[in-house]
């Protein structure tokens, strides 16, 4: 069985609501996941938009997510530390948790990157998505993505 990310809130490739996004509630989609492997001790997850002016903006960075988990809940807490164990990275706006898409211009694509890990990272709270890649290195077992657009009304 492939390992697949999926969100009740918009399909692959599709728009994502305006509630998920700067422009609205500003809160995290719903998260849906497969089974990766058996092996799977931990998740990470990276959110980021690879269209924006300045390069790749980082939109959500969180690890330590169980390996039992199957999911993230929608606007889900941007605390440093959450029930269960997951922790919050920091992402472009040198905050902890999830910011919405609010891009400048245009249609942009954002992409949702869940990573099955060999063991839990024990990265504090805080990491950077270059932090969390470097400390994931020769522990990604599987990876998928989810990606949404979106464009900010006139």
């Amino acid at each position: 069985m492939a390992f697949l990310l999926t969100s009740p809130a918009f399909s692959h490739g599709k728009p994502i609501p305006a509630s998920y996004t700067g422009e609205g509630k500003n809160i995290s989609p719903p998260l849906q996941w497969t089974d990766p492997h058996e092996s799977a001790q931990s998740f990470a997850l990276i959110c980021d938009d690879p269209d924006a002016p300045g390069g790749n903006w980082v939109h959500w960075v969180i690890y330590g997510i169980p390996g039992e988990a199957r999911s993230l809940d929608e606007a889900t807490p941007a605390d440093a530390q959450l029930p269960g164990g997951a922790r919050n990275g920091v992402n472009s706006w040198n905050r902890l948790g999830y910011g919405g898409p609010m891009p400048p211009s245009g249609t942009h694509r954002y992409f949702f990157k869940l990573y099955a890990l060999d063991t839990a990272l024990g990265l504090k709270p805080g990491a950077s998505k270059e932090q969390l890649l470097k400390a994931m290195q020769g522990h990604v077992i599987a990876m998928t993505e989810l990606m949404g657009t979106y464009m900010r009304k006139p």
